[in-house]
């Protein structure tokens, strides 16, 4: 999820979801020694259960970040096995290490000899020519004998010739099948189903051969499917009840991160699945791009866009705690949404 799950985008799922455990960004392991870490690593508190998603080939390098990552305080290391982007292929790192399952496993070893973190590893059932059925359960074998926690397969192979990263998303066929195999095969290790699981019905049906289903563009698209995630998968209160729950503390947040100079719509752009299926859905998706992106937009946009939705209350103008201090937001009665004081 390179340039999707980053923090902002993490903040607003954690409101929909209690329960759900979030992945970062893929992060390499060489931008993690040599870069800024604060920016690649950092995270609010509200994101437990977090998991640090990265990728490397290089043991020793992997270990001294995977000592890092728990110094920075995330509940699980995660080794991406499985991206197909060129960027990857080109480091020697994600889907092309579904061909040295004996390097991975020499990873997953060190990082656990590392940290005190749980070390899992997430992958495809194969790349290019391989026989999915030996390929998938070579690395898993080797990998659990390296010590790894738990295994997340995306249930597709990635073609690294011939076939972009967009399309490895959605081009090689799904093989359900195998992961439910490999998954009753390891018990009780944890394997986690992955890939084309559009909503949760389906993700209850592969519950029931799985230990976890992991949800990518379908969270990201139509993100308002995981207020539901708390009381429809793990039986627990939700955690918000209307979509418009989220308007005072995205506005509150939004405040807080534009007063550290981030812009407007480095938040709002991962707003835009929230409103998927709605009336108004589409005006919201509008002013949520084209006037955050506007110099000098101001959290005041995110009540526009909302009141945009079909169930919205009355306009007026509101204020809002922020900062230590109440704060009005600037607009008049037909652009600014009242807000809890």
């Amino acid at each position: 999820m390179l340039d999707w799950t980053d923090r902002h985008c993490r903040y607003l799922f954690r409101l929909m979801s209690k329960e759900a455990v979030l992945f970062t960004e893929m992060v390499t392991s060489a931008a993690i020694i040599h870069g800024n870490r604060e920016h690649l690593l950092g995270f609010d508190e509200v994101e437990h259960p977090i998991v640090v998603q990265i990728a490397g080939s290089d043991a020793k390098e992997l270990a001294r970040v995977a000592k890092i990552c728990q110094d920075y305080g995330y509940d699980e290391i995660n080794l991406n096995v499985g991206c197909p982007s060129d960027r990857v292929q080109s480091g020697s790192f994600g889907a092309c290490l579904m061909k040295q399952p004996s390097l991975v496993a020499q990873s997953v070893k060190a990082m656990v000899g590392a940290c005190d973190l749980p070390i899992s590893v997430k992958c495809r059932i194969g790349v290019d020519d391989q026989n999915p059925e030996i390929a998938l359960n070579e690395i898993a074998d080797e990998i659990v004998a390296a010590g790894v926690s738990k295994i997340y397969v995306h249930a597709r192979k990635a073609w690294l010739q011939g076939l972009s990263p967009k399309e490895n998303r959605d081009v090689p066929p799904l093989d359900y099948e195998i992961v439910y195999r490999l998954a009753k095969r390891l018990k009780p290790l944890p394997v986690i189903i992955n890939g084309g699981i559009e909503n949760l019905e389906q993700s209850k049906t592969h519950l029931k051969k799985c230990d976890g289903v992991m949800l990518g563009r379908a969270a990201y698209h139509n993100s308002f499917l995981l207020a539901d995630v708390d009381a429809e998968l793990f039986g627990k209160e939700k955690a918000i009840n209307s979509i418009h729950d989220l308007l005072e503390p995205m506005m509150k947040y939004a405040d807080k991160q534009m007063q550290k100079g981030v812009r407007l719509n480095q938040i709002t752009r991962h707003m835009l699945g929230l409103a998927t299926g709605q009336a108004g859905a589409k005006t919201f998706r509008r002013i949520l791009t084209v006037e955050a992106c506007k110099e000098g937009a101001k959290p005041e946009i995110i009540a526009r866009a909302f009141a945009a939705l079909s169930s919205s209350p009355p306009l007026a103008q509101g204020e809002i705690e922020g900062g230590g201090k109440k704060k009005i937001w600037a607009g008049n009665k037909k652009t600014c949404n009242p807000v809890a004081k």
